[in-house]
């Protein structure tokens, strides 16, 4: 079974989902809603997690949270693994409550986690079960206008403090609650597969640059987000053999051609590209070119020691401004 892509370092922020097995209800009255959101404070102080924003449905919850200790994997185990046993100990059931693993999408500091914390506030309108937010209870929306201490352990001032100073805060919150989701957010959440990151093009490259060699993996398909443009490897490659794109493309029957078999070679695998697909980009008839030209380099890997390093060099050029 493939497993979702997780990126973890402190200080990281997600927008996390999960929901009941076969669309089955997680929360069937007061006391479930009331049992999970205790468990989420708990859960947030025992583990160090930020939570800015959630919303409990039915048959699912969203949570915006931040990790200053870099620990979202064993925040979420415990939270849905304690939830479980506490909802089943109630209800007399026994198995697995949750449809599988949490979905996440980590996040950039940006004006993306204020769209988040309004898209995850308007669940209950979306849903049409009420008309006017302040009427649900099991969403963190109260609390940002409430000035109960009660509230205190939610971490929502960083939010206020990106919309306005703390005398108008509350007022500005309501006026951007007020405000339709926008349409990008919308269209992210209306897609079956959601996107691993969430942010602006120098966050993504950072996040390429930095996890892309530590999360690649095959039962991660997702982890192949992470991975270069072909045509940053195809200009990499040209710029250490100090050769230009044209000569790398083209195909000379029956001359060695070491650059473009070693860009075909770090397209396989960086990018896990098909031999039908690097056919197609570099230029070949069928996917049996590509295939020999990946076997020359791994067997060339064997005895030249020059040839390792070089392709190490590239690599590592790649990963620096991928």
């Amino acid at each position: 079974m493939s497993r979702p892509l997780r990126i973890e370092y402190p200080g990281a922020w997600y927008h996390v989902m999960n929901r009941g097995r076969r669309g089955e209800n997680v929360f069937s009255g007061k006391q479930d809603f009331e049992i999970f959101i205790t468990l989420l404070k708990e859960a947030a102080e025992l583990w160090d997690v930020q939570v800015s924003a959630y919303c409990l449905m039915s048959n699912h919850y969203h949570i915006l949270l931040q990790t200053p200790q870099g620990n979202l994997s064993r925040f979420m185990r415990h939270l849905n693994g304690v939830y479980t046993q506490r909802y089943n100990r109630l209800h007399g059931y026994d198995g697995q409550l949750f449809r599988g693993r949490y979905k996440s999408i980590l996040v950039e500091e940006d004006s993306y986690l204020l769209e988040l914390v309004r898209y995850i506030h308007h669940n209950p309108l979306r849903a049409g079960m009420v008309d006017d937010l302040n009427q649900y209870p099991w969403s963190s929306h109260p609390g940002y206008l409430s000035a109960d201490k009660n509230w205190d352990w939610l971490y929502k001032d960083f939010v206020l403090s990106m919309l306005s100073d703390k005398k108008e805060a509350k007022k500005a919150y309501k006026q951007f609650m007020a405000m339709e989701d926008s349409q990008e957010i919308q269209e992210i959440f209306e897609k079956k597969k959601w996107p691993s990151i969430l942010g602006g093009e120098g966050f993504i490259a950072w996040v390429k640059e930095n996890f892309f060699a530590s999360k690649k993996h095959r039962q991660v398909p997702e982890s192949l987000q992470l991975a270069p443009e072909r045509a940053r490897i195809i200009k990499e490659v040209c710029r250490n053999y100090g050769v230009s794109e044209e000569e790398l493309l083209i195909a000379k029957r029956g001359k060695k051609n070491e650059p473009r078999n070693v860009a075909i070679y770090l397209c396989r695998q960086l990018r896990n590209d098909t031999l039908i697909n690097l056919g197609e980009a570099f230029g070949m008839t069928g996917y049996s070119p590509a295939g020999s030209a990946i076997d020359r380099v791994n067997k060339n890997l064997l005895k030249d020691e020059k040839l390792q390093i070089r392709l190490n060099q590239i690599i590592k050029a790649i990963s620096s401004q991928n």
